[in-house]
């Protein structure tokens, strides 16, 4: 199964609300993951504020262009649960 991003919500700072079509939903505080050059400007949170959920890539975008994929969204929301560690040890975000 593809993971896909249905919905997105903005909650403070950084972190995102994400509901997800295997029916999960969870949070995660993207803010270690801003950086490079088409991350810098999401710094500003009210730039941040701004993503939505584009339904061709289905994930979440923001206007400048930058963008993260479903399962590194996944993985942020749901990195502690136990059920789910060998997943994330096959996309290689976990030794």
């Amino acid at each position: 199964m593809f993971l896909h991003v249905r919905e997105a919500r903005h909650l403070r700072d950084y972190t995102v609300e994400l509901f997800f079509n295997d029916g999960r939903q969870g949070v995660a505080d993207l803010r270690p993951a801003l950086s490079g050059p088409a991350f810098e400007p999401l710094l500003d949170v009210e730039v941040f504020s701004q993503l939505r959920v584009d339904t061709e890539l289905d994930t979440i975008v923001w206007p400048n262009g930058a963008d993260l994929a479903p399962e590194f969204l996944y993985f942020q929301a749901f990195k502690h649960e136990p059920d789910l560690q060998e997943r994330f040890r096959s996309w290689g975000y976990i030794d």
